[in-house]
């Protein structure tokens, strides 16, 4: 006959399991303990573990995944700063008018909004790596970017579409343009570098190559 377990008949379950444990990791005769004391020892030992269980859960950071356009803000228009551009086509470099047309065009890229919602947050992101600091222990600072060749074999990207990567230890397996997944805490904060202007900071708890292998 199979009987259905009650409340009362987990209780007592519980308290014969405790025993147990309390008896062969311990040696401590059960029997001799009264059933009230038992119950409320098990009720706190209970509690001790949820309370543990719990706490563990707590403390994991869970980062919230996102793609590079969540870093542009809304109604800004990367394309507005080319408006005029097409007249400028035709004129060789060495032409005053192109270079200021081109030194507007970058001093817009490199003041781009950023997304101030997203300071403090903890975040996962993929993208390529530009290296500004290595050695024989790896890579430990570098920007990222969204697409392969940026900052060096093209024009660096808007500000906002730039991060500065700052790992709390440096990773061996990366190397320029690697395609990572980088987890960390993501602070507005602008700076200028030899290639670019970045909008972002991650303090970065973790990097990745992607997809994992």
């Amino acid at each position: 006959m199979v009987q259905r377990l009650d409340g009362r008949g987990i209780g007592h379950i519980t308290v014969h399991l405790y025993s147990y444990y309390l008896q062969q990791a311990h040696g401590i005769p059960t029997l001799l303990i009264p059933g009230a004391l038992r119950r409320r020892m098990v009720l706190v030992y209970m509690a001790c573990t949820l309370a543990l269980v719990w706490s563990t859960h707590a403390w994991a950071t869970i980062y919230q995944d996102i793609v590079w356009h969540q870093l542009v803000p809304s109604g800004w228009n990367p394309t507005q700063s080319l408006r005029g551009l097409r007249s400028f086509t035709r004129l060789p470099d060495s032409d005053p008018r192109a270079q200021a047309m081109m030194d507007k065009l970058r001093s817009a890229w490199d003041e781009a909004p950023t997304v101030s919602s997203f300071d403090g947050h903890d975040v996962r992101i993929m993208g390529y790596v530009v290296p500004l600091e290595s050695g024989p222990s790896g890579i430990r600072e570098f920007l990222l970017v969204p697409y392969f060749g940026a900052c060096i074999h093209t024009p660096p990207p808007p500000a906002n579409q730039i991060i500065f990567v700052r790992l709390e230890s440096p990773a061996k397996d990366i190397r320029t343009m690697s395609t990572v997944r980088v987890s960390g805490t993501l602070v507005v904060d602008r700076a200028t570098w030899n290639l670019g202007v970045s909008g972002y900071h991650l303090k970065a708890a973790s990097v990745e190559k992607y997809p994992p292998r």
